[in-house]
């Protein structure tokens, strides 16, 4: 019987794996793949969230983050014209590639029971739970789902979402001479796409991370993508490709779902957060030790589990989710008819406080 078993071992998974065994929890940590891998991201982390990843991170394992490139402003390129905007304090660019492993490597050197590609085929019960795995079956007094927004576990959870089109993750890893150390989010009808530098390996070897969003029907492909917006394609002539796109789908937005059937949800199984904000990371390892921490008062029996559940549910409301409203709203703006867009976009430039102001509200 373990006090915790965590699904999914990506940053929301080690997150809550960690931070429950650091307060004595006996935790079982599940992830269906095998590490290093590359995922469809940004690979930004914001500055709130810096302090709670070198928390987690072991001695060993600090120089992914020690030695990340430091991301101090946004560039934002729409309707041939750009806004520029501060990011303060700085932030982060980690590959998931260096992340991913690093924090699952990190969860084993913590003393955690992680299995690596073990499929989760069903949770059963309310507490104390089984789960039931291609390595058999385990039993705990909690679970955390942290296996994304599209795993079986969430699949049937998602059908009903609702969405505007069919959406697709893009990402690819290229060189660039003399990158600008900025997060620059090129604009188009039916997308976006985001392009960074990005260290990745122990030699550090200096990349450009290109992710985009886009809807079906506009791109299927980086390259495709490119082309939509005459500034990002000329621009990436100069490029070469490192590694092979990786891709997703479908992008499903929905409203915030912390708690489901007694059972944690934290990350993207918890919610899809727009890729354009750059916090998918931080909300992911925000939200994975907020549930383990909140997890802690049943485990000392302090609560019970339905009324830890209730607790993360709020605390997550009021902690997590009002950055899902602001950038749904700013997504919204941007998805604006061009006529109405241009007089926003005259606002922003003339306004570094009030841009400033918005990339707050997405932290």
């Amino acid at each position: 019987m373990y006090d915790l078993i965590v699904i999914g071992g990506g940053p929301a998974g080690s997150s809550a794996a960690i931070t429950a065994a650091r307060e004595g929890a006996k935790v079982l940590l599940l992830e269906r793949g095998l590490f290093p891998r590359h995922k469809v991201c940004g690979e930004f982390v914001s500055a709130e969230s810096l302090d709670l990843l070198a928390r987690l991170l072991a001695p060993n394992d600090k120089p992914s983050l020690e030695n990340a490139i430091r991301i101090s402003t946004t560039r934002v390129f729409l309707d041939g014209r750009m806004i520029e905007t501060s990011v303060s304090p700085s932030g982060a660019s980690i590959a998931r590639f260096d992340l991913d492993a690093a924090l699952w490597e990190s969860a084993r050197i913590q003393g955690i029971d992680s299995r690596q590609r073990i499929t989760v085929h069903e949770v059963c019960g309310t507490g104390p739970f089984r789960v039931v795995t291609s390595d058999g079956d385990f039993e705990s007094q909690a679970v955390i789902n942290a296996s994304g927004r599209w795993s079986n576990l969430t699949a049937n959870r998602m059908q009903g979402a609702g969405s505007s089109g069919k959406w697709l993750g893009l990402k690819g890893h290229f060189s660039e001479p003399s990158p600008h150390h900025s997060v620059d989010l090129y604009f188009f009808d039916g997308g976006y796409c985001g392009v960074q530098p990005v260290k990745v390996g122990r030699s550090g070897e200096s990349r450009i991370n290109a992710c985009a969003m886009v809807r079906a029907d506009v791109a299927s492909t980086l390259k495709d993508v490119f082309r939509q917006h005459p500034q990002l394609e000329e621009r990436r002539r100069g490029w070469k490709q490192i590694s092979d796109p990786v891709s997703t789908s479908p992008l499903l937005f929905r409203t915030p779902t912390p708690v489901c059937d007694g059972i944690f949800m934290t990350g993207d199984a918890a919610v899809f957060v727009d890729p354009f904000v750059g916090d998918g990371i931080s909300m992911a390892l925000r939200s994975g030790a907020l549930a383990a921490k909140t997890l802690t008062l049943f485990f000392r029996k302090e609560l019970s589990l339905q009324s830890a559940a209730l607790s993360y549910q709020k605390a997550y409301q009021q902690r997590l989710a009002p950055v899902f409203k602001a950038s749904s709203m700013i997504r919204r703006m941007l998805e604006l008819p061009r006529a109405v867009r241009l007089p926003m976009i005259y606002v922003f430039r003339n306004s570094p406080r009030l841009s400033r102001y918005l990339v707050a509200q997405t932290r």
